[in-house]
């Protein structure tokens, strides 16, 4: 098993991972996909990780940093699209994906990292508090824009 930052050649790996994130999802092709990747790839402040097991994406988040002038202007890590393939969950591995994203905000300096979860998912939420994270400090809202 391998840990590392994902790159374009992981792509094609990632996307199918991400058919089991949320079916309903309706899935870009691999065209539309490489290119929000170009633009992902050359934005610094927005890293991919995974864990790859023969070559195969098996675990993967992503973490933006935000520049911030609150906090002594220490920024903000957003942390989504956590998801590990079913044949590989309680493995420990999106623990190990979730600390390389955290390693990643401690790099940036930030003074928190934030990551959303479905609502309904409950094991999820306990899992991520005892990553540390408090599902009870803040209160999320988003606005669907489709």
């Amino acid at each position: 098993m391998e840990f590392r930052k994902l790159t374009v050649s992981d792509l094609p790996s990632l996307l199918e991972l991400y058919r089991q994130l949320d079916e309903n999802d309706d899935q870009c092709s691999f065209e539309q996909s490489k290119k929000g990747w170009d633009e992902i790839e050359d934005n610094s402040n927005i890293q991919y990780f995974g864990a790859i097991d023969d070559g195969k994406v098996v675990s993967t988040c992503y973490a933006v940093y935000i520049p911030n002038l609150t906090r002594g202007s220490r920024g903000i890590c957003f942390i989504e699209n956590v998801v590990t393939d079913k044949e590989y969950r309680n493995r420990g591995l999106a623990s190990k994906v979730i600390d390389m994203a955290i390693a990643f905000a401690k790099e940036h300096h930030c003074y928190k990292a934030i990551l959303q979860s479905g609502t309904s998912r409950t094991e999820t939420h306990r899992f991520y508090e005892n990553k540390g994270f408090n599902g009870t400090s803040k209160k999320a809202f988003d606005m669907r824009l489709d």
